[in-house]
């Protein structure tokens, strides 16, 4: 099932690819991006990661924290996905636990549908993101969930194609909504 916007966010707890432990219920009284991507491996998602990783310092300024979770193993995410060396908090959940959860499921139209992205393929290439082992669903979609302070969805963007995510720009313009709210 879904989320919708003013839905109260889906409680877990699980531990990051470093084995600490978080949980939803920590973030509360903060303002919370929980990002879900493909595998580690994918091209499209570590260019979004890096992206991520070069406004996060603008976005931490604004007060928001991030979840980036990945359906592969720790392992292929310290390989793949930590060489950018987040300033936030990635999950492994191989299993798809949270994916499930939170309704974030894969499409195989959604994977043809990609194919439209050839554009950020060659970016992601060029900045020396090549297709890795593909782990988990190939076909699964990413999804992005912006959170507010009493843990309430207040965005709930679900990709339509494999590369899909919730624009960096609305990202930010909730974001300077919310710091005069």
């Amino acid at each position: 099932m879904r989320l919708q916007p003013g839905q109260e966010a889906i409680a877990f707890e699980t531990k990051d690819i470093f084995g600490n432990r978080i949980s939803l219920e920590d973030y509360r009284g903060r303002r919370l991006l929980l990002s879900f991507y493909r595998y580690a491996g994918c091209p499209l998602c570590n260019y979004r990661i890096e992206k991520l990783v070069l406004l996060a310092p603008r976005f931490q300024r604004l007060g928001l924290e991030m979840i980036a979770v990945f359906q592969s193993p720790r392992s292929s995410i310290l390989h793949y996905v930590e060489r950018h060396e987040a300033p936030f908090t990635i999950v492994a959940d191989p299993e798809r636990r949270l994916y499930r959860a939170h309704g974030v499921e894969p499409s195989w139209k959604g994977l043809f549908r990609g194919t439209v992205r050839l554009p950020s393929i060659i970016r992601a290439s060029l900045r020396g993101f090549y297709p890795g082992r593909v782990e988990g669903n190939l076909a699964q979609l990413p999804a992005d969930f912006l959170i507010d302070e009493a843990l309430t969805v207040r965005e709930a963007y679900y990709g339509k194609d494999v590369g899909d995510h919730l624009p960096t720009d609305d990202i930010e313009r909730w974001l300077r909504e919310r710091q005069y709210a």
